[in-house]
Parts: structure tokens; sequence; C-alpha cells
């Protein structure tokens, strides 16, 4: 017998009412008829109801008497009362018989308390004979009250009987000792032994009658289960649950756990036990099996290696490899990379596992001996393994091993469809484990030809890149209707549209959303910045800043799950649970908010409403590259989008711009107005025939005067010596030659620099000093103000003050074109002043330095 504390931390069990004695309903804060209450509360109420209310107007129950341990009878303290009465059964009927035969129908509390003094005691019954049943009997059968009841009901098995009068013969008639007669006493017997005992309600929970393997399992599997934290525990253990695991174990006679079939009943679901029983192997594999004995029998398990994937179990079954030598590579692989170098998630290793799965179903069907010598496997066969995945994922062709996969990760028995993404994992986990293997010396131990590994080959799937949101579908998914209709969709308020819109505006990736804590807004500066996990990544704890309506927003949801754990607990969140708690949590076995919305329920949900709009395909992650786009086109360059977006390379940032570095067109026509330089006769005359100019005119000017052209700063050089390749002969005096040209892509480099002489003019000292520096910048301002004009004669002003940088090599040409010598760098290494050749005074240099 187990007795769980009604407040234990793991697997309490009273209802959250105070004061209610009666136990939860599985699954529940609440007792069944206060979580009948509570729901009904919350249905007619809506937001408004809360738990502090609910809880401070319920009343509490006491517990059901079939749901308890009876207390003991008033005159016999041996043996338990019999349902609402205090007394026990026999001497609850004869009170009966008394007041029957004395005519008190009622009887009085003076005569119950006369009757009971003079009344014997009754000799004690012993255990109950049901094996599973910790109760004391009640009954000369020996029977307690609740099997005595099913005992009649099942129709006396066994025909168990007892004398007429047996109460006289234990009370008044000394020398006659009742005694119990049967039919059958071996039938008797069985019944005792099959039948369960009950769940009572009250915390105990009994483990007799099981072998004593299983009774030492199911003990370490709850201490187990006690020392996981509590977002990792997953399913909650609800005591019924482990009751009925022990009555299928007694059931069914089982030695261990390991023996009881937990596939799916008849109706094709799992018994609400069977996840209990899963996660109790789960604990016992890792003490049953050591790392050698898991590799023997077929499997790795994570946590031997100190691993364990977020919402994944440790158990990877390998059996799906039947060649022993090719189940070995992979378990070896499996455990190196999980010793030196864990992945961040189990798909790397779901992936190596597949490609062997599928690697072994080929040589099963098509090696000499199926493939169980790996000595007869030669180069042909590893053409023959590429050539049968190409020609599946060509026409979409069924897989020879793998098997989709339904709900909760489980095997559904149908093959898989081979695409071109599953044959690049196959032939890339098959070509990368053997060719580890083959490195390390292994394939030479046991046999394997070095062709069949090398013949192997890698294959890289096209490319495809999502591109950004068109005008007409953005539009659509920013108007307020249909944002409306999205709300529509989410009749629990998860906050599905508040999730988007933090999707569209911050680009982040969609669970960096959806997962996202409560406590995940904050004011820096007063500036509003979103925290975040970039878990794909590794980087936690990241912020960044985001529009004000945003934080706003955001704000008003922390209000609604705020209210949630109100209604819950009766009190706001502390600061460590706001750290804890999901700011989007999701409604399945989350009791503690914790666990947020799934990326799959909001990915379907969006995909319902866009299918209502009738504007074609798009998925979620489109907003990403939408934002890195726009990025890009409004003067970010790729540095500040990877760190934007937290991407690992500027490769990858690529991956999301879609336009190449700005629009091509755009660039080229605002390179091709061209108007002259401050230090030219008419500082900012327009260099081309024709005003306005078509863009067919810019792009060809363009090429044409790129040709004769080379870059600035802040513009080109026109002066053909230089062009070529020659020294400038006035020492790169480029502001004030005229032959100095400005492009519209270097607007805002001059404003900028404009801004820089009135800052300048309005520090001067004296008017007279302001003055001469208006007139020393006048030609540059006529310069600009003549580009302006330029641009907006076609149109582009607005694109090019939205231009703020050009190609990087435009500004750095001189940095990247200036070399020195390696050998030079190495003999002043270490020199604090380095000799250019002047003559120095030490002492001066040194306070200069600071």
């Amino acid at each position: 017998m187990i007795v769980v504390p009604p407040d234990h931390e793991t697997f309490a069990w009273r209802c959250g009412v105070p004061e209610c004695e009666r136990a939860l309903h599985e699954s529940t804060e609440f007792c069944t008829v206060h979580y009948r209450d509570w729901s009904r509360l919350r249905k007619e109420g809506g937001d408004g109801a809360t738990l502090a209310e609910f809880l401070r107007t319920a009343q509490p129950l006491k517990p059901r008497l079939w749901a308890t341990t009876a207390p003991p009878c008033l005159i016999c303290v041996d043996v338990p009362a019999w349902g609402n009465s205090p007394l026990c059964f026999l001497h609850k009927n004869r009170w009966r018989t008394y007041r029957r035969e004395t005519r008190q129908r009622d009887g009085t509390e003076q005569a119950f308390h006369v009757w009971v003094a003079e009344q014997p005691r009754l000799p004690h019954f012993g255990q109950c004979q049901v094996v599973a049943c910790p109760e004391v009997a009640v009954h000369l059968l020996g029977l307690c009250r609740r099997h005595y009841l099913v005992y009649r009901k099942d129709e006396q098995p066994g025909g168990a009987r007892v004398p007429n009068n047996w109460g006289r013969m234990l009370t008044e008639w000394k020398k006659a000792t009742p005694t119990v007669s049967y039919e059958d006493e071996a039938e008797f017997r069985r019944w005792c032994q099959a039948t369960s005992s009950f769940y009572r309600s009250d915390g105990k929970l009994t483990l007799m009658g099981l072998h004593p393997l299983v009774k030492a399992e199911i003990k370490w599997a709850m201490f187990r289960h006690t020392q996981v934290p509590g977002e990792q525990l997953g399913t909650t253990w609800a005591l019924p649950q482990i009751q009925r695991l022990a009555e299928e174990c007694r059931r069914h006679r089982a030695n261990s756990l390991a023996d009881l079939d937990l596939g799916p009943n008849t109706s094709g679901r799992p018994l609400r036990f069977q996840s209990v029983a899963k996660a109790m192997l789960q604990y016992l594999r890792l003490i049953y099996f050591t790392r050698e004995d898991s590799k023997d029998a077929g499997f790795i398990e994570t946590e031997h290696f100190g691993v364990r994937f977020p919402h994944r179990m440790s158990h990877w079954d390998l059996t799906g490899v039947s060649q022993r030598w090719l189940r070995d590579l992979l378990w070896d692989s499996m455990a190196d990379r999980l010793l030196t170098d864990p992945p961040r998630s189990g798909a790397t290793l779901d992936q190596n596992r597949r490609a062997f799965v599928e690697l072994s179903a080929f040589l099963d069907a098509r090696a000499p001996g199926r493939g169980h010598d790996p000595r007869v496997l030669d180069k042909s066969l590893a053409i023959d393994f590429a050539s049968d995945q190409r020609h599946r994922a060509e026409h979409r062709l069924k897989s020879l091993g793998l098997q989709r996969r339904g709900r909760g990760d489980r095997r559904t028995g149908q093959p898989s469809t081979v695409t071109p993404i599953m044959m690049s994992h196959v032939l890339g986990g098959c070509r990368r484990i053997l060719r580890d293997a083959l490195h390390a010396g292994v394939t030479d131990q046991i046999g394997l030809d070095r062709g069949f590994i090398v013949s192997i080959p890698s294959y890289r799937p096209p490319l495809r890149r999502r591109s950004p949101f068109p005008d007409d579908l953005a539009r659509a998914l920013a108007d307020p209707g249909n944002l409306g209709q999205m709300e529509d969709r989410d009749p629990t308020d998860r906050g599905l549209r508040d999730a988007w819109e933090a999707l569209v505006l911050t680009g982040r990736r969609a669970n960096e959303v959806v997962q996202v804590r409560y406590d995940c807004i904050a004011r820096l500066g007063g500036l509003p910045l979103f925290w975040h996990d970039q878990t794909k990544v590794g980087n936690f704890d990241q912020a960044i800043r985001i529009p004000e309506r945003l934080y706003e927003r955001i704000e008003r949801r922390q209000a609604t799950t705020r209210a949630r754990f109100i209604q819950r607990y009766g009190r706001p969140p502390t600061a460590p649970e706001s750290k804890a708690i999901a700011l989007f949590p999701s409604n399945v076995r989350n009791r503690d908010l914790i666990k947020g919305v799934s990326y799959g329920w909001f990915h379907e949900t969006f995909q319902a409403w866009l299918a209502t709009l009738d504007l074609g395909h798009g998925v979620p992650h489109q907003a990403r590259h939408t934002l890195a786009t726009n990025l890009l086109k409004n003067g970010a360059d790729l540095v500040h989008v990877k760190r934007y977006l937290g991407q690992i390379s500027k490769e990858m940032a690529e991956h999301y711009v879609h336009l190449a570095h700005n629009d091509p067109k755009l660039e080229d026509a605002l390179n091709a107005l061209w108007v002259a330089g401050p230090g030219s006769a008419e500082p900012g005359i327009v260099l081309y025939a024709s005003e306005p100019m078509t863009r067919e005119e810019a792009e060809a000017l363009s090429l044409d005067l790129t040709r004769k052209s080379t870059p600035a700063e802040g513009g080109f050089c026109t002066f053909q010596p230089v062009v070529d390749g020659g020294s400038c002969p006035w020492n790169l005096n480029c502001h004030n030659c005229d032959k100095f040209v400005m492009s519209g892509a270097d607007l805002v480099y001059w404003h900028r620099k404009r801004e820089q002489w009135r800052m300048l003019a309005e520090r001067a000292p004296d008017s007279a000093t302001a003055d001469y520096l208006h007139q020393v910048f006048e030609p540059t301002a006529r310069a600009i103000d003549g580009l302006e004009k330029a641009l907006a004669a076609v149109g582009l002003l607005e694109d090019a003050l939205a231009l703020d940088l050009r190609r990087p090599q435009d500004y750095f040409g001189r940095v990247w074109s200036t070399a020195f010598r390696a050998q030079e760098l190495a003999r002043h290494e270490g020199q604090d002043v380095i000799d250019t050749g002047a003559e120095h005074n030490t002492e001066t240099e040194e306070e200069e330095i600071p």
C-alpha cells in the first residue's frame, strides 16, 4: 500500500477548492462536482468569471463513502462500519431486529446508546480474501463491504455460504462455531485472485497481489518521476491511471511491465494508463540496460549520454536495420555524436536512422545473403542503391523501409513516398556514416569493400527559396477586416492574430513567436524591446526593437494570459512564474500554462484562414523573407539583415533576400542620373541631353558612363587618366574637381555632409566665421539641390532617399586596394610607436597617444 499526501508536489490528488476532501477528477484541478460547476460558470460568465470568486463561493464536499476507508464499528473496533451506519454489518442488522421486536421504529438516541453498551464485541474477520484488496473484512465470508457487494452482483461464484444465525453463533451460542461452506471453493479462490481492487480516491494506491518485480518497477518509476522538473513532466500521472496499470499487470499476471502489450486497443487508440506504462518503461530501460547492452538489444538511449531532446523520448529504436554489422555502425555513429557534439534536436539522429533503415531494406531485397555479410557487397551494389533512390524520387514511388508517421510519432504501417529531400537525407546519411567508419578503420575490420563506400554519392536537392508576399497578398494579410476573420478562427482566444502580427513586424521564426514567454517585452531607454530565444542558432535572451503598436498589442495579450492565470490560481503570477509561463498558452494538457501553442496549430489555422481569402498559396514564413527584402531595399546591408533576423551566416541572409541587393533597375537608374559636382563651373547641372529622361535612356547612359568612370567618395571620377589607372594630379581632391560627378545613389551621403557643415557653422565663434563656412559650402549645396531636382523630374527622389548605402566596394575601394607586407607588420610587432622616418620626441609622442 502506497499512501500519497493530498498536496504532493507530483502526485497531488485533492480537489483545489479549499477544505474539499474529494479527489481530483483526472487531469483537472477540481473534483468531478466542482469541475462541472466551474466549467458551467466559465461558460455562462465568460471572461468575467474569475477563479477567485468561484473558490470563494464554492462549498467544500465530504468524500463519498464508497471512495474512502470506513471508520471502525462503535462496538467491535476491529471491524469497519457498514455504509452510513456507525455499526458493522452484523450489529447493524441486530439493531434493526431489536427495533422491530421492540417496535421502536425510529429509536431514540438514549435507547441506541443503551443498546450499544449491552452488545458483545465480534471477533476480527481478518483481511479481505480478494488478493488485491488491502481492506479489513466485514463479513464472515472474509470480504470487505465493496467486494461483498461485488460478489453478490457476480452471482456468488463458487457458491460460498454462511449458516443461518451465524451472528447468534458468535454472540449468544458460544459453543457453536460458524463456518463458510462452498459449492466449489477453488472457483471462489479464483474469483478472489482475479477480482480487482478499487481506487478509493483517498490517495491510497495498492500494489497487493503483484509480482515482486512489478511492485519494485512501479515504485521506482514513481520515485524517478518525482525527480523530473515540472516543465518536463509531460502527461500528468493521475493515481487512478497508476492503479489501473497495476490492475492490468495483476490481470495478466505480468512478471514485469515489459510483459504488457501496450499497443492500441480495438478502437485504435491507446488506453489512458498505457502512456504512464510507456513512461515507466522509459525510466526502467536506463537502469536495466547499460550503453553496451542497448547496442546488443538494438536501440540507443540518449540519456545514457546525458542528452534529452525537448518533447522527445530518450529511446531510439534501431531494430529496423536488420543487418547487425550495419546497425552497429549506426549505433557507433549516433553514440559518437552524442558524446562529442550533441545536436540541437533529434532531427539529425532521425535522418541517420532513416537512411540506414532504407539501406538495410535495399540490401535485404537485393544483396546476396540479404546483406548480412558485408564482405560480399561491392561497388555495383552501391550504384544500384543510389539509382534506385533516384528512380523512386523522380517518380514519387514508395519507400522500401520507411513508414509514414502519424500522431505522436507513431508508425502508421504505410510506406513513405520518396521525395528529393528524402533521397538527399538517405544518401547523405549513408555516405557520411560509412565514410567516417572508413576513416576510423572499422570497415577494414568487418571486411566492407572500399568501393561500396565511396560509390554512394551525395545529392543536394534543388534549392527552393520562398518568395516574399506579393503586394496583393500582403495587403490582404494586413487588412483589418481579414484580420478580424482570423480572430474568428481562434474561438478560445489563444492569440492567433497577435502571434501573426508579431511575426510580420519582427520577422522572427514562427516558433520563436508562438513559444515566447509571458515576460517578453520591456523598455530600455524608452525604446520598446521584444525578448525571445533564437533556439535554431543557439541565441537566447535576444532583444530587438519593435514598433509601439506591437508593444501595446503584446501588453493586451499579457493581460489576457494574466487573467487566465488568475482564473486558475486565484492570484497573479510571481516574477519567476512570469518568466516561465507562455504568452500564448496552449489549452491542451497545460495546467501550469507553461506550454505554448504548437506551430502545427498556428500553421493549420493560418492556412484555413488564407484559403478563405482566395489569393493563392502562402505560408507564415514568407513574412520573414518579405521583411529581409524590405530591409535591404531601404538601405540595410547583408550584415544588418543577418544580425536583425538572427542568421548564422551572410550566405543564409542572402537566401532570404530576393531582389539581389535592392532592385537592380532602380540602382542603375539612380547611378545614371548624374549632375555636375561642386567643383564644376555650374554645380548641380544635369549631365544628360533631355529632361525628363526615360528609363531606357538612363540604362543606356549608365552603361556608357560606367565604362568611363571610377567610384570616388560621394560620387564618380570621370578623369580618364585616373579611370585608366593613373595617379590623380590633384591629389584626390575630388569634391573640388570639375571631373567629379554625383549620382542619385549618393544623395543621402550629401545630405549628411550638408548637416555636418551646418553644425560646424552653428558652432562658429562669430558670425563672420559662420558666413565664411556657408560660403565655402555654397557650391556643394547647389549641387545637392540640382541632384534633388533631377531625381524629382524622373520620379526617383523618394527611392534615392530610401537608398541609404551603395555597394561597400564603392566606399572602401581605397582600403581594399592598399596592401601591407606581412614581413613589415611582423617586424613592428609589439612596438608601441612605429617609426615613420620622422624625428620624434618620444615623451611628446606618448603624451599625444592618450
